[in-house]
C-alpha cells in the first residue's frame, strides 16, 4: 500500500503483454493487466480490484473472471495515489501531498470523487472502520477523520508518532502504526478525538506495513526486517514472538488463515505459512520486479507490481513431488501439532517432506508434510504437522 521511488525496470513480458517471466514456487500466475501509472497500493471488494496507481489516481479493475481482469473505470486525483482502503460504496485514497481522497465506486464504469480531506504532511496509508478513516500522514501522525458525510470529511483528532508514520490497521479499539525506525505503535482510539499511545515494540527492520489478526500484529519491514510477528495480547507490551527473513524489502503484508503474503520488493510475492507463529516458513513465491502491494480475497493474492500493474497469483499449496505424484491436497489441509519427544516419535513409520518438498529424516521445529510409509503414494495419504522441539 506504500509508494517509493523506483527505477523503471524491464521484465520479459508473456501474458497481454504486460505480466513477467518468473521463476515461481507453488505459486503461479493466473492473469494481468497493465495500469497507466505506477501500481503501488491495492484494496480489493468482491469483483473488483481497486490500484492506487500514483500519479494515474484511483484504478478500477474487474477481477469476476481472474484470468481476465479488466479495467473499468479510473478518478483522477491531484496528488500521487499510494495507499487505498475500500469499503462499502466508497474507495478512500492516501493521496499523498493531497491528503484524503474519498471516493464514490458506486458506479465502477465511472468513479468519482465526493470528497477531500487535507493532511499536514503526506497521506501514506489509510485504514476504515465505521464512520472514521484513520491516516497514516509519514511526519504528521495519525490522523483520524470523520466521513459520516462522505462528502464534506473531517479531521476529528490526531496523536503524532515518534518517526515516521507508514502504515495502519485498525482493530476493535486500537490503531496499530508501522513506524518506520520506531517500529510498532499501539494507539487507543475508544476516544476518537484523543487518541493517545498506549504501547510499543521495536522491529529489527524498518517498519513499513502493519497487519493485526487476533491477538497478533504482523509487520513488514524494510531493510532486513521481512515479516516479524508480535503478539498484542497485551496492548501495553507487545513483543515478538516470531520472525521471517525475506530476500527483499517487505513493503506490504496481507494475511489470510494460515498464511501471509508479502510484497517483498525486487523479489516479488511471498507465501509464508504463520501456522506456527513462533516459526513462520516459506511455502512459496513469484518472484517478479517491483511488487510494492499485495491484497488477499479467496483463492488469490492481488499484487500492485509498480510498472507491471496488477498481477494476480494463486497459491496452490505445498506439492510434494515422488513418482507416484503425491501432492498435499488443496490450499489449507489440517495440521497435528507435536510438542514432545513421544509425538515425533510418532513420525518414525512415515516418510516426511519440509515446506518445500524435500524428504527429511531429522525434522527440526516447523511446518512439515506427512505420509505413512505403508500407504500408497496419493494425495489423500498426505497430512500437515507442525513440530515444536
Amino acid at each position: 500500500m506504500k509508494y517509493a521511488l523506483a527505477s523503471s525496470a524491464f521484465c520479459l513480458c508473456l501474458l497481454v503483454g504486460i505480466a513477467p517471466a518468473a521463476d515461481s514456487l507453488n505459486v503461479r500466475l493466473v492473469g494481468a493487466t497493465d495500469t497507466p501509472g505506477s501500481a503501488v497500493g491495492a484494496a480489493v471488494i468482491r469483483h473488483y480490484a481497486y490500484i492506487a496507481d500514483g500519479d494515474s489516481g484511483l484504478q478500477v479493475i474487474c477481477i469476476a473472471d481472474p484470468v481476465h481482469p479488466v479495467k473499468v473505470g479510473h478518478c483522477e486525483t491531484p496528488g500521487a495515489a499510494i495507499g487505498v482502503a475500500a469499503a462499502g460504496e466508497y474507495a478512500y485514497v492516501a493521496d499523498l501531498d493531497s491528503g484524503l481522497r474519498i471516493i464514490s465506486v458506486a458506479d465502477s464504469s465511472h468513479p468519482t470523487e465526493v470528497g477531500h480531506c487535507g493532511t499536514p504532511t503526506q497521506a501514506i496509508d489509510v485504514a476504515v472502520l465505521g464512520n472514521l478513516v484513520y491516516v497514516a500522514d509519514y511526519y504528521g501522525g495519525l490522523r483520524v477523520i470523520s466521513v459520516a458525510d462522505p462528502s464534506h470529511p473531517i479531521e476529528v483528532g490526531y496523536c503524532d508518532t515518534p518517526g515516521a508514520t507508514v502504515g495502519v490497521a485498525v482493530l476493535d479499539s486500537l490503531a496499530y502504526i508501522a513506524a518506520f525506525d520506531s517500529g510498532l505503535r499501539v494507539i487507543s482510539i475508544v476516544d476518537s478525538a484523543h487518541p493517545v499511545q498506549v504501547g510499543h515494540a521495536s522491529t529489527r527492520g524498518l517498519a513499513w506495513d502493519v497487519v493485526v489478526i487476533d491477538s497478533l500484529a504482523y509487520i513488514a519491514g524494510r531493510d532486513s526486517g521481512g515479516l516479524e510477528v508480535i503478539s498484542v495480547a497485551d496492548p501495553a507490551q507487545p513483543v515478538e514472538v516470531g520472525r521471517h527473513d525475506t530476500p527483499g524489502d517487505a513493503w506490504v503484508v496481507a494475511v489470510s488463515g494460515d498464511y501471509a503474503y508479502i510484497a517483498d520488493g525486487d523479489s516479488g510475492l511471498r507465501v509464508i505459512s504463520v501456522l506456527d507463529p513462533a516459526q513462520p516458513v516459506e511455502l512459496g513465491y513469484y518472484n517478479c520486479m517491483l511488487a510494492r502491494g499485495v491484497a488477499q480475497s479467496g483463492d488469490y493474492a492481488y499484487v500492485a507490481g509498480h510498472d507491471l500493474g496488477l498481477l494476480i497469483c494463486q497459491f496452490s499449496g505445498v506439492g510434494v513431488d515422488e513418482s507416484g505424484g503425491a501432492q498435499v491436497p488443496g490450499r489449507k489441509p489440517a495440521a497435528t501439532v507435536l510438542s514432545d519427544a513421544f509425538g515425533v516419535k510418532r513420525l518414525a513409520s512415515s516418510v516426511v517432506f519440509d515446506a518445500m518438498g524435500r524428504r527429511t529424516v531429522n525434522p527440526r521445529s516447523g511446518v512439515y508434510f506427512v505420509r505413512d510409509a505403508q500407504a500408497q503414494a496419493q494425495a489423500q495419504a498426505v497430512r500437515k504437522v507442525v513440530i515444536q522441539h
